[in-house]
């Protein structure tokens, strides 16, 4: 008798949300491949240090400790049931056929379902001299931190617009480091507007909270509301100067800075995958279409996570549950209707509660108005922002494909994910037209920059054969 057809899954993510997605379908009995770029799980939120430079949880994670170990252990409890490629990027994918490249060199594989759990990196905006050597995002400066137990600087101001300034704020005066400046530049006034509706999730809420009072209390300068940006420097950091609400500039000596402004959901592979775009206007970002249960528009692709819509760790992790759970139904197997039914009263909890975030922390859009021309924009390709309004006014670059192939914003090694949201932002203004109507940078392969020589053998087999 023949063995039952047991689908190949492949979750793509070893982040909070991928990993609970892995959890889930080991358990049922599936052997899910859990493909990742980094060779430890974790992902950014739970980021580890390389083996051998361990840290105590606490120090790393403070509050979520318990869940980063929870997570980092979840692998080695599995075992031999969970399929796990570490170190591997997936940088392409073409119907039912994922195109790899890890340790070993490039290889393909096909898979039956799949889940996305791609997560979320830094929103990036330009000011001048953003690009002087000495300028982060607080993802890298997170990263520095966690990865390779130093700061960015000795002393360091950190700017951003969302719930990763005061976290990150926190870690570094926790950890010793000079914090000159934490700034948010986005008012206060709409945190204490929408701060009730943030206690959908009062946990979430109140560590917040506490991360702003520990900062206060370590003297670190908290100022919200700032615009006109510029980081000063001769060929590197040495002061941050902004605008306060009543027009008066301040300067800040330093010789680090760690900006950015909220997050951005990783959607390429989705893209490539063939999953359908929307524009969300609250977040001012294009996401992948899906159901609350974590189906996208493309026949067995899944969504999970941050790389879905940002929505934190605690989010993930029930996302990445809760969309497996969706899976493996849609497969025929059994699962647990309670388990499901607690799982979205979670969700729709944790909905309203990043909704009342979004709208405490709006996009700074005001950060954008009246940048130089000469203003790098996409640092990749050495575009500057007089060059793309010249080419919205001059060449008829309305679109922001259009937009690439004139003057080559997205071509470089980031594939925009730097730039692209900003250049949609200043293409939108020049047009004077919504930005939702001036598109988004189509995912090309490969997403991510890979090496050619990693293919040399491949292209001289080719050649053999040819």
């Amino acid at each position: 008798m023949n063995a039952p057809f047991a689908p190949r899954v492949v979750v793509v993510g070893a982040g909070p949300a991928g990993l609970r997605a892995t959890e889930v379908l080991a358990e049922a009995g599936l052997r899910p491949v859990l493909i990742d770029e980094a060779p430890r799980s974790g992902g950014q939120i739970y980021r580890r240090p390389p083996v051998g430079a361990e840290r105590p949880a606490t120090d790393l994670y403070g509050f979520e400790a318990g869940k980063a170990v929870a997570l980092h252990d979840l692998l080695g409890r599995l075992g031999d049931r969970v399929d796990h490629r570490s170190a591997t990027l997936v940088w392409a994918i073409e119907g039912r056929r994922l195109s790899l490249l890890g340790p070993e060199g490039p290889s393909v594989l096909d898979f039956d379902a799949l889940v996305l759990a791609t997560g979320a990196m830094d929103r990036v905006l330009p000011f001048p001299g953003w690009t002087l050597p000495g300028v982060f995002t607080l993802g890298a400066a997170q990263i520095a931190l966690k990865a390779q137990g130093v700061a960015i600087g000795s002393k360091v101001a950190l700017v951003g617009a969302g719930p990763l300034l005061p976290l990150v704020t926190r870690q570094y005066a926790k950890a010793g480091a000079e914090v000159a400046l934490s700034l948010d530049a986005t008012p206060f006034l709409p945190k204490l507007l929408h701060g009730p509706s943030m206690l959908a999730s009062p946990s979430t809420l109140l560590k917040g909270l506490w991360y702003m009072a520990a900062n206060a209390a370590s003297g670190v300068p908290q100022r919200f509301g700032a615009t006109g940006l510029r980081v000063e420097g001769d060929g590197r950091v040495e002061a941050l100067v902004w605008r306060d609400g009543r027009g008066r500039d301040h300067r800040v000596a330093c010789d680090a800075v760690g900006a950015s402004f909220g997050l951005r959901s990783e959607i390429q592979l989705a893209d490539l995958a063939g999953c359908r775009m929307e524009f969300d206007e609250l977040t001012r970002q294009w996401r992948p279409i899906r159901t609350s249960e974590g189906r996208s528009t493309a026949p067995d692709v899944w969504l999970a996570g941050d790389g879905a819509t940002i929505g934190g760790a605690d989010v993930a992790e029930l996302a990445g549950t809760r969309t497996a759970l969706a899976l493996l139904a849609d497969r025929g197997i059994a699962v647990d209707t309670t388990r499901i039914a607690r799982l979205d009263a979670a969700l729709a909890r944790q909905r309203r509660f990043r909704v009342a975030v979004e709208k405490a922390y709006p996009f700074p859009r005001a950060l954008l108005d009246g940048l130089a021309d000469d203003l790098m924009l996409c640092r990749c390709e050495g575009v500057t922002v007089g060059a793309l309004r010249a080419a919205a006014t001059t060449r008829g670059a309305d679109e922001m494909n259009r937009l690439k192939a004139f003057t080559r914003i997205g071509m470089g090694r980031c594939q925009g994910r730097v730039c692209g949201q900003a250049a949609a932002e200043i293409l939108a203004a020049t047009l004077d037209r919504p930005i939702a109507e001036v598109g988004r940078l189509r995912g090309n392969p490969p997403v991510k920059p890979i090496p050619i020589g990693a293919f040399a053998g491949a292209f001289a087999t080719e050649g053999e054969r040819a």
